[in-house]
């Protein structure tokens, strides 16, 4: 399973220790953080990652609400029939800006109980490797 780890700067801690348990458990995480090197073609790499990806886990807070480039890859996903299902919203932090259509998708609140919201992530992502894609 290839997971697409969407993520602003300053989220970067709780994407590392999530990656480390996806990790743990079997789950390619592509993160811009870590797998892009200084002077590579960003746009590219990071279209190549979204083709590889079997889902998208976007980690949401007042930083990354008013993110450009995260608002680009929430709208690659859910324009993308593949990804429809696929998309797990991580509300780092209380965010009030969250758009309404993410909303719906059920954030789960990682502030509130951080390792029980890794482990829901975990679950969803273990229930998407076991459906085929766009039957979610």
């Amino acid at each position: 399973m290839n997971v697409f780890l969407s993520h602003a700067w300053e989220d970067r801690e709780a994407a590392e220790l999530l990656a480390k348990q996806l990790a743990k458990a079997h789950v390619h995480v592509w993160d811009p953080e870590r797998d892009l090197d200084p002077g590579e073609n960003w746009s590219l790499k990071t279209g190549e990652a979204l083709e590889k990806a079997d889902a998208i886990v976007v980690l949401f807070s007042p930083t990354s609400a008013k993110s450009r480039l995260i608002r680009k890859e929430v709208e690659y996903a859910l324009a993308s029939p593949r990804f429809e299902g696929r998309l797990i919203v991580v509300e780092v932090k209380p965010t009030k800006n969250i758009p309404w259509i993410l909303r719906k998708l059920q954030p789960i609140r990682l502030y509130a109980s951080p390792a029980r919201a890794r482990q829901s992530i975990l679950n969803r992502i273990r229930h998407l490797a076991k459906a085929p894609a766009n039957a979610t």
